[in-house]
């Protein structure tokens, strides 16, 4: 049975209301320590808000919220010790090289000269940007920033890492080296709460995710659990031979006993797979009749599919790489 102490975060009713727009609108979050919990929405459902309470730089309206224990509001001193925030924006200087930034970062963070210089090339190192470091960040790719601003995030080895959609608007290989590294910081120990409106990030990242839309939480569970919540996995068969079609598809009947739907061109059949213990015995069937198969797959539900499911639309916004609409652009906490 789970204790108080295998929870990095535990939220209560999180509420959090900007006029006449209630953001957050009573989540309830439980994130295990040691993991990578996404939180999955569109633009404007209070990702951002619910990061921003629990890091302490909002307080709630409603609702209670503790990291590793201490309470967000009562004790956000020793809350900011534990957490390390990278919200959307790279909060970086621009005018100073990469050296300087963490340099200074590292300074702020109470580490003396010599300290800061050499956790700046450290950091530098794990990420890449060492062959960069002198470079002044206006020549930086957007990849690169955001490798700093998560490098800055990292000085004060914090035990709980807030990533606020930490690969918008990154070209598909650097959002995998982002990836690989969330994989690291979680190997060496660290637990990472982790927005994004990406459905294959969450998917690739996150232990669980909690499905947020219009302030609420409206699924919880492991990537498996979601998917299994809208159907069961789908068998597909490409033919051969489409003239077999007809054939094929009474085959599938009369063994899995399950209506198909086929493609347009008829030559792929999909059929609901309920028994898996069953296929060899229509892989059989088909043989004796000498249907032969180009392709075999199954095909689970998508995330894509969790969602539509849940909330009636899609999590893109045709706003993809803008906050929450409740946001202002976010700075970095650590101690």
């Amino acid at each position: 049975m789970a204790t108080s102490s295998d929870w990095a975060v535990e939220a209560t009713g999180l509420v959090k209301i900007f006029g006449d727009n209630r953001a957050v609108d009573g989540v309830d979050l439980r994130v295990r320590t040691g993991s990578v919990y996404g939180v999955l929405g569109p633009n404007g459902a209070g990702k951002t808000t619910v990061i921003r309470m629990l890091a302490t730089l909002l307080r709630p309206d409603a609702g209670h919220a503790t990291v590793f224990g201490h309470d967000v509001q009562h004790e956000a001193q020793i809350v900011r010790q534990l957490i390390g925030v990278t919200g959307q924006y790279a909060s970086v200087d621009e005018t100073l090289s990469a050296t300087e930034n963490l340099v200074l970062f590292s300074r702020l963070n109470g580490l003396g000269r010599a300290e800061s210089r050499a956790k700046a090339n450290e950091l530098l190192e794990e990420f890449g940007l060492t062959a960069a470091a002198k470079r002044p960040l206006k020549n930086f790719s957007g990849g690169m920033r955001r490798r700093l601003d998560l490098a800055a995030s990292l000085i004060s080895q914090p035990p709980l890492i807030f990533l606020d959609e930490p690969t918008t608007g990154l070209d598909p290989r650097t959002r995998s080296q982002m990836w690989d590294t969330i994989r690291r910081l979680v190997s060496t120990g660290s637990t990472v709460l982790l927005t994004t409106q990406y459905l294959d990030e969450a998917d690739q990242l996150a232990d669980r995710i909690a499905v947020i839309d219009t302030g609420r939480v409206v699924a919880e569970g492991t990537a498996d659990e979601l998917k299994s919540s809208v159907g069961k996995s789908s068998l597909q068969l490409r033919l051969v031979n489409p003239a077999d079609r007809d054939d094929a598809v009474r085959a599938i009947r009369s063994v899995l006993g399950v209506d198909v739907t086929l493609s347009p061109e008829a030559a792929r059949i999909t059929a609901p797979m309920q028994d898996p213990d069953r296929i060899t015995d229509l892989l059989v069937a088909l043989r004796e009749q000498n249907i032969s198969l180009t392709e075999l797959a199954v095909q689970k539900p998508t995330l894509d599919e969790v969602f539509l499911t849940l909330t009636g639309h899609g999590v893109e916004t045709d706003a993809a790489t803008q906050p929450d609409a409740s946001e202002t652009p976010k700075g970095r906490v650590n101690a």
